[in-house]
């Protein structure tokens, strides 16, 4: 069955309650956007039955129960407790880069469970937003990520944060900000008791590094957090130029061990979905 994000709203525009607050059998109204992609680009009939998640938890079974020009309702038909998140909570501190290969280092760290994304710009980066451009993109990677979700199962989708610059993100003295940056399209979501763990103190900070002579493989502390009920890890991914001498002193002083997978020099789009895909193998 096609499955669906339904982006829960509590403003008097778009009254989409959570789907934790409807009763099974109840009905609903879908969002614009569902509307949209199942009933007009799908072409979807009344009796068709599907899945929708909204992040809080879980995922609902639905079938359509009517269809106009603008709008569509559906019967909850019953609710599953799936989540399919990963068993390592993680964190990407990842230097933005162009065009697709940013869609695509999004999209596969979804598939492979990220609980979030932290933008970040960098003296070797590629990518600097004007502060016009910063919505319509965290919009559009935040879409990317809910998209990957719908294909892929996960029913809580990983929050892609604002960009700041790595220095800033670095030398920051915690996490404990009362709110996470991210679009307005999971802002209410972010607030979820799931994703409050971010705004604690990682168990392990690695730094995706290029390889170097002498420098150990695997940190000594990596296994053993691995072996803990769900440790929580942060991953410092730099640009395609690397970072610079002074960021990854910096890194160093913030406690980010280096980590070096394999003999070979990854791309910046690659390197998450090798570190996330390293980290799940030696968690077994």
């Amino acid at each position: 069955m096609r499955r669906f994000f339904y982006a829960s709203s509590n403003t008097k525009d778009t009254p989409y309650p959570p789907l934790s607050k409807v009763a099974i059998g109840a009905s609903i109204e879908l969002t614009d956007s569902i509307v949209h992609h199942w009933c007009r680009v799908l072409r979807a009939n009344v009796g068709d039955e599907g899945v929708l998640f909204d992040g809080f938890g879980g995922e609902y079974h639905v079938q359509l129960q009517s269809i106009s020009k603008k709008h569509a309702t559906v019967a909850v038909l019953a609710h599953s407790i799936d989540e399919r998140t990963a068993p390592i909570l993680s964190q990407i501190g990842l230097v933005m880069s162009r065009g697709d290969r940013m869609d695509y280092a999004i999209q596969k760290s979804t598939e492979l469970g990220v609980t979030a994304i932290q933008l970040l710009t960098s003296h070797h980066g590629e990518v600097n937003l004007k502060p016009a451009q910063v919505e319509k993109k965290l919009a559009h990677w935040q879409q990317v990520a809910i998209a990957a979700c719908e294909q892929c199962g996960l029913n809580r989708p990983p929050l892609i944060l604002t960009p700041m610059s790595i220095t800033d993100w670095l030398t920051q003295p915690s996490r404990s900000a009362p709110h996470l940056a991210v679009s307005p399209l999971v802002a209410e979501l972010s607030q979820d008791h799931y994703y409050q763990a971010l705004q604690q103190p990682a168990d392990l900070r690695l730094q995706l590094s290029v390889p170097a002579v002498g420098q150990p493989a695997m940190p000594e502390a990596l296994l053993p957090v691995l072996k803990q009920a769900a440790p929580y890890i942060e991953l410092l991914i730099g640009p395609e130029g690397g970072l610079s001498d002074e960021e990854c002193k910096w890194a160093a002083d913030a406690g980010f061990a280096p980590w070096q997978i394999g003999a070979r020099v990854l791309r910046t789009e690659t390197a998450p979905v090798v570190a996330l895909a390293t980290l799940h193998a030696l968690a077994l």
